[in-house]
This record gives structure tokens, C-alpha cells and sequence, in this order.
């Protein structure tokens, strides 16, 4: 069962977006079996699974010898084996990330829909990096990423239909039956169906960040980002104190600025404006008007200090 203080960070999507709370938190039950996070060095991750086949794939030469050598690649599927822990899938993650940071990323499952990363392309993300902060987007970014997927399959149908077999032939593949699969999403949804959930899409978002107040729900950020929102963000982190061109294209001077920022500001430094560093910007940007009236008046002093106007004061 899933935990009950996150049902409704988990329904939320899914109310949003028009489809029934109950089916969609059955399916994260089955997949998940109610785990959503795991402790990784004092943080709350998505659960990954990494795919040793699909790495071996994606590297060619020294990369693809080295991650052989390494025990992080092989030809042939279920011949690299997964630790037990979540720490130790992610510190195999991190030594895969070494040898090919993109590659390494692809060949990992993320979060409570076990999607793969090689699949951020497909599903509309700029990089597989983007889909990453997505599914690392607390509760509700890993609910959207598996929406997503759901949505690209043709699966939206299927689940809000409550057709558990065509849904579970798609999702678990044609051995569904086999293992129980679309009786188990009958069953779940029974159970969540019994919960009041119709207040799901009216709950406020959790409160994290940098003080207390929402999360921001804009767009994830990351290297291959193009675009106004990239644009604003190289604004925001200019402003700051962290000189960037802004030509709206999220290359590895922009990485770079966020990671800056993120350790400056005791943030995860991954390099990716996702939605707690968006939120961190928000409140370290020098934006509100109270604000503009300081600097004006402290521009002005300036100048009277210069000789270079008299001393008068803009009205607030």
C-alpha cells in the first residue's frame, strides 16, 4: 500500500489531467509495490534499476571495454547484476556515469513507473538529463513522468476504461496473466477506490525550498534545453552573480552556473533547474518591488556621493 501522506501528492496528476486518482495509484501500487522513495545519502531518490545490457549498448571502444572490465556492461540482458540496496544501485549508477554520464542515465529505469531513460526522446524530453529531474522531482515528478509514459504508450484508454487485461498486456508484456498482473491492479484499485480522494486535486503542494512556500511546477531544465524558459533562467542566474549569455540554449556554461549556484545555496548540485532550484531563483532574485525602490534609492545615493546629482530620492 501506498504510504497515505503521499496518495494525494501521487493523485494529484492524475486529477489534473482528467483521469480517475484510484486506477492511476493501483498501477504505482502494482509497479512499486507502495515504495515511492529510498534514503540515499540523507536523500529521498527515486528507485532505479540499471539495465547492463542496454550500457554495453550505448558505448563502442575504450568506453564499452572499460565498463565490460568494470562488470557494468554485457551483451546480453540479466548478465549484470543489480545490488540489493538502493545505495549501492545508485553508487553503480555514479561509476557508470564516469565511464558515459548520458549513456549510464539511458540504461537506468526511474521511479515508481520504472521508465527507462533511453526513452526521454520518445516521451518528449530535451535530454535524458530533463527526464532524470523529472523523476527526481519528489512524489509528483516521478506521478508526471509515469503519466507520460502511459499517455505516449495509448494507454490512457485502457486504464481509465479499467480494462486491467489490455492495460497489463501493454505495460507488463504478454505474460501478464502469468504472474497475476491484471488481477492485482483489479484488486489495488478496489482498495484505493475505497479512499476519499476527490479532495486530491485541491490538496496544496508540499512545502520545500529554501523558506517555506510551493514548490514551482514550470519546466524542468537541463543540458539540451532550449528556449524562452532557458532564456529566463540564464537571466535569473546573471542577476545573481553568475554571467552568462543568454541565448536561450542550456549548453555547459549554463550547467555550470546552476551547479554554482546549487552549492551556493545548499542545493543537490546535479546541474539540472529542476523544481526546488527553479523555486531557489525565485526567492534569491532580487524581483519584488520593495526591492527595485531599495536599489534605486541606493543608486541615487551613490551618484550624490560621485557629485553626480543632487541629492534627491525617487517617491516610492
Amino acid at each position: 500500500m501506498i504510504p497515505s501522506s503521499l496518495i494525494p501528492r501521487l493523485a494529484r496528476p492524475a486529477a489534473e489531467q482528467g483521469l480517475d486518482p484510484a486506477s492511476f495509484l493501483a498501477v504505482i501500487d502494482v509497479e512499486s509495490g507502495g515504495r515511492i522513495f529510498a534514503e540515499v545519502d540523507g536523500r529521498q531518490e527515486p528507485l532505479i534499476r540499471f539495465e547492463g545490457h542496454y550500457f554495453d549498448r550505448r558505448l563502442s571502444g575504450a568506453g564499452r571495454a572499460a565498463a565490460r572490465e568494470a562488470g557494468l556492461a554485457h551483451p546480453r540482458a540479466g548478465m549484470v547484476k543489480n545490488p540489493a540496496s538502493q545505495a549501492a544501485r545508485y553508487r553503480m549508477l555514479a561509476h557508470a556515469e564516469a565511464i558515459d554520464r548520458t549513456a549510464a542515465r539511458e540504461s537506468c529505469s526511474w521511479g515508481i513507473g520504472q521508465v527507462m531513460g533511453a526513452h526521454w526522446a520518445w516521451l518528449g524530453y530535451p535530454s535524458v538529463d530533463a527526464l532524470v529531474a523529472e523523476a527526481r522531482a519528489g512524489a509528483e515528478g516521478q506521478a508526471r513522468l509515469m503519466l507520460t509514459y502511459i499517455g505516449k504508450a495509448n494507454l490512457t484508454a485502457a486504464l481509465a476504461a479499467r480494462d486491467w487485461a489490455a492495460f497489463a498486456r501493454a505495460y507488463n508484456g504478454p505474460a501478464y496473466a502469468g504472474n497475476g498482473y491484471d488481477r492485482r491492479l483489479a484488486a489495488a484499485f478496489a482498495r484505493y477506490a475505497a479512499i476519499d480522494l476527490a479532495s486530491a486535486r485541491n490538496q496544496p503542494a508540499p512545502h520545500t525550498g529554501l523558506e517555506p512556500g510551493p514548490v514551482t511546477t514550470g519546466p524542468v531544465l537541463a543540458r539540451g534545453s532550449r528556449g524562452n524558459a532557458v532564456a529566463t533562467l540564464q537571466r535569473h542566474l546573471s542577476a545573481l552573480g553568475y554571467p552568462l549569455p543568454i541565448d536561450g540554449t542550456f549548453g555547459p556554461q549554463t550547467e555550470r552556473a546552476v551547479r554554482a549556484f546549487q552549492s551556493d545555496h545548499g542545493l543537490a548540485v546535479d546541474g539540472i533547474a529542476g523544481p526546488r532550484t527553479l523555486e531557489g531563483l525565485r526567492l534569491a532574485t532580487p524581483g519584488n518591488r520593495l526591492w527595485r525602490r531599495l536599489l534605486a534609492r541606493v543608486s541615487v545615493l551613490f551618484s550624490v556621493m560621485k557629485g553626480k546629482r543632487p541629492n534627491t530620492f525617487p517617491e516610492p
